[in-house]
């Protein structure tokens, strides 16, 4: 039955005439150098939301010690977290093409019979099984949650944190294997091609292999173009087709840009932002204060320009905010010195980051704001009314909306 050419565990079933050695190298050093990248930069945003700071902002509390590499998330450059995210979801799209023209080319090898020949081929089958099962999970909840389409079941968070290094354990024990050979392959290209990827029955050829590789180039370039525009902003938004921030600024005016969250969508009311029933609680060594909207004018107001940048991938340009400094609401409480973290706490009722923990050195820059107005208005209930954090290199989420309370001191 192994034989048999109609069925896919046979050599002959397989007929295509562009497999072989030298197509499939070159997709796996592309998939190297690009999943490297992809595997970084997914470190590095992880390390932005600063969860070893405090269970609130921690969404994979029992990661032990895959977080080994956490850092103090910096304030500089301001676009940090917008050029690193940025690069995560734009080149995690750009590759997919490539992830499945490099599975076709292999297809042949998850079929060959026996399933084990012996206990190392054993393992290296299912190396195979992790590292193909791995990358289309981490591919596939990546997209989701970029369109915002949480269809998985449980959180985005600790699937795709998990799904990572599994997925790029098996990767780099595949590469360790098989890099130097794709090299030697890739370099001696015009040697006849042997193995079992090359059909012993080829069909006749439609387009060369080289052909193959600009198919698969033109199509990682078109999805390049029509996401990369989510990320860049301004006029090139527009080209952002596949993404769902892509559009032109939704609305107009000052407030005109772009949010994931409406104050509808996050129960929040007119009697809760409400000049009259809203106040700021602010809590720290000396005590709580409470301040409305009025007394919150008449501290001194700073301005600061910074993009909003978001998990999704998509960012904003620079917007013009005003309001108090954080490190001068410190100082109400008794943080006269160098401020401590605080605890934000949103008006939000449900959800995931209605509460978010700042780490001190975002308190201390004069550029993190509990913002009141955005590009000279108001801000509107969308993005954040009556108050607002925005601070310089953070991670969207951490920038909340609809502020009531914060807590200075050791979280």
């Amino acid at each position: 039955m192994r034989d048999h050419p109609r069925l896919p565990t046979s050599p002959g079933f397989w007929r295509s005439p562009l497999r072989g050695p030298w197509f499939t190298s070159v997709l796996g050093l592309v998939l190297l150098a690009g999943i490297t990248v992809l595997f970084v930069t997914g470190l590095v945003s992880y390390a932005a939301y600063n969860p070893g700071l405090a269970r609130v902002n921690d969404q994979t509390p029992d990661k032990g010690v895959l977080g080994f590499y956490l850092f103090a998330w910096p304030t500089d450059p301001v676009w940090l977290y917008r050029l690193t995210q940025g690069v995560h979801v734009t080149l995690g799209i750009t590759l997919i093409p490539v992830l499945l023209a490099k599975l076709w080319s292999v297809v042949p090898r998850l079929f060959t019979l026996p399933p084990a020949r012996s206990l190392a081929h054993a393992l290296e089958r299912l190396s195979l099984v992790l590292l193909v099962g791995g990358g289309l999970f981490e591919f596939t909840t990546g997209v989701l949650n970029v369109q915002l389409d949480y269809v998985f079941p449980g959180s985005f968070y600790p699937l795709h944190f998990y799904g990572a290094w599994v997925f790029f354990a098996a990767f780099l024990a595949h590469a360790a294997l098989k890099t130097p050979a794709a090299v030697r392959t890739v370099r001696g290209r015009r040697r006849p091609e042997a193995g079992d990827l090359v059909a012993p029955r080829p069909d006749a050829p439609t387009t060369s292999r080289r052909g193959a590789l600009g198919l698969v180039g033109g199509g990682s370039l078109l999805l390049f173009l029509t996401t990369v525009g989510q990320s860049l902003g301004g006029p090139f938004r527009r080209t952002a087709l596949l993404a769902p921030h892509g559009t032109a600024d939704p609305g107009g005016g000052p407030n005109g840009f772009q949010i994931n969250k409406t104050a509808a969508y996050a129960g929040i009311t007119a009697a809760d932002t409400h000049e009259d029933a809203w106040r700021l609680v602010v809590t720290g060594r000396t005590g709580t204060v409470r301040l409305s909207r009025a007394q919150l004018l008449q501290l001194p107001q700073h301005t600061a320009s910074l993009p909003i940048a978001c998990v999704e991938g998509w960012s904003t340009a620079d917007q013009w905010w005003r309001g108090v400094r954080l490190r001068d609401l410190a100082a109400l409480v008794g943080y006269d010195g160098d401020p401590p973290d605080v605890l934000v706490a949103s008006l939000q009722r449900h959800g995931a980051f209605r509460r978010a923990a700042l780490r001190a050195n975002q308190v201390a820059d004069g550029r993190s704001l509990l913002a009141l107005f955005v590009n000279g208005e108001e801000l509107s209930p969308d993005h954040g009314r009556p108050a607002r954090i925005i601070v310089p290199a953070a991670p969207g989420v951490l920038n909340t909306k609809w502020v009531a309370r914060l807590t200075f001191g050791d979280l």
